[in-house]
């Protein structure tokens, strides 16, 4: 752990120890308050699994979900995950299946990727968006199967996504198109993201999948440790390479016990806590924390997910307003910020205050101890004028303030399996 925290010396390790301790314990709290205005909780197919792990549960999205596990702590676990592997149960996010022969029309008049353009399987980031502000309702990624598009969107929108995608559908078939869209319930189909530098080197045994040739956000039907009808997805939300399986929740237990057994050093469950500061570390925005209907793409620094074709016909949501963004820069922009300290100070947390000269010039959106980096970490947004990495900024947490400095995101190099460009 010693070579990853990087610190001067041990007396500087132990204090950077308890900041990561006092990390944990304020995601924990985090994720109670959330928990009380959450609806009532549900469970995912491993939620037995998780219980005889000794995973600590909270009220996620819905469904009680772990946040950690009590054989390792939130840090531990970031780490693991950076050196070797680890398994996320992530089935409380929407999975949903679009059909029809005018279902890519369905659902680029949502969203903001060039859908028609996707090679068969091949998978794109994308944004449902207001139309009236260009804010972001939600991020999804959208895969094109050969018979139908399966999308992945956020649990906490739930709600909104099925209402919105409903809706339009209706608002379709009164025209007489042709689409249908369902919703696969976490009851019937699980997701499991299998996260970290060893992913391909451990899954490959069990699946018939080539994953050599699945690249980074590419897309497979095949089996896995013995199952059918398992999708693959070369993904994640983590910043290093992965895949996403969704399985029939009934065998998505065999799946992970399967690869627990086999590998038990190195391969190890991991909770909501860990998976948020690997995205964090990864630059990777949250929904309702870093973007939500306040934000638009090129505020939030997702300008690259407005796809070309769907620039130049200028028919996505908020087009005029996002378009104009694009072209002339928005007045302000999520950068990242990471700590001047000494290692004593606290993490900067969502609502934080940023200032300039004691002028407010932004706040904070999320943050914590990078335990990659061994000093913390941050998102926020700026004033446009405030925006260039090398700018001291301070920070207000409780009654002190604190220096920062800002930088670009991601705070790590990203390790995705990205397929290289032929130079011929």
């Amino acid at each position: 752990m010693l070579k990853f925290l990087s610190r001067d010396s041990i007396h500087g390790f132990s204090v950077y120890s308890s900041l990561v301790r006092d990390a944990t314990k304020k995601a924990l709290l985090k994720y109670k308050v959330e928990a009380r205005h959450a609806h009532a909780q549900a469970k995912t197919s491993l939620y037995d699994f998780h219980k005889e792990l000794g995973g600590k549960f909270v009220n996620f999205g819905g469904y009680e979900l772990p946040v950690q596990y009590a054989a390792e702590g939130i840090a531990a676990s970031h780490l693991h995950t950076r050196a070797s592997c680890s398994i996320f149960d992530v089935s409380h996010m929407l999975q949903t299946e679009v059909r029809g022969s005018d279902r890519i029309a369905y659902f680029e008049s949502l969203c903001t990727a060039d859908v028609q353009g996707l090679p068969e399987n091949g998978a794109s980031l994308s944004l449902f968006i207001d139309d009236s502000t260009g804010g972001i309702l939600d991020d999804l990624i959208v895969t094109k199967a050969a018979s139908h598009l399966f999308i992945v969107s956020n649990a906490g929108r739930r709600d909104h996504d099925s209402q919105l995608m409903i809706r339009t559908q209706d608002e379709f078939r009164k025209q007489g198109k042709d689409v249908t869209v369902r919703f696969l319930s976490p009851e019937k189909q699980s997701l499991l993201a299998i996260q970290g530098p060893r992913t391909a080197e451990i899954l490959q045994p069990f699946t018939d999948i080539d994953l050599e040739k699945l690249y980074f956000m590419k897309s497979e039907i095949g089996t896995v440790c013995g199952i059918e009808d398992c999708r693959v997805s070369r993904c994640g939300y983590t910043g290093e390479d992965g895949v996403e399986i969704s399985v029939k929740s009934e065998r998505a237990p065999f799946i992970v016990s399967k690869l627990l057994k086999k590998y038990p050093e190195v391969v190890k469950m991991a909770g909501l806590g860990a998976r948020d500061t690997l995205r964090i570390e990864a630059g990777l925005c949250l929904y309702g924390n870093d973007i939500d209907e306040t934000v638009t793409p090129a505020q939030a620094g997702l300008g690259f997910t407005v796809a070309k074709r769907r620039r130049q016909m200028k028919d996505f949501n908020g087009a005029p307003i996002i378009l104009s963004e694009l072209e002339w820069g928005p007045y302000k922009k999520r950068v990242g910020l990471k700590s001047l300290g000494k290692g004593s100070e606290p993490a900067a947390r969502k609502g934080a205050e940023i200032f300039v000269d004691n002028q407010m010039v932004g706040s904070i959106t999320s943050g914590c101890p990078s335990p990659s980096l061994g000093y913390n970490i941050a998102m926020g947004y700026v004033k446009k004028d405030f925006v260039k990495p090398g700018t001291q900024v301070q920070v207000q947490i409780r009654d002190k303030k604190y220096d920062m400095e800002v930088c670009k995101v991601p705070f790590l190099p990203t390790k995705y399996y990205i397929q290289k460009k032929n130079k011929n």
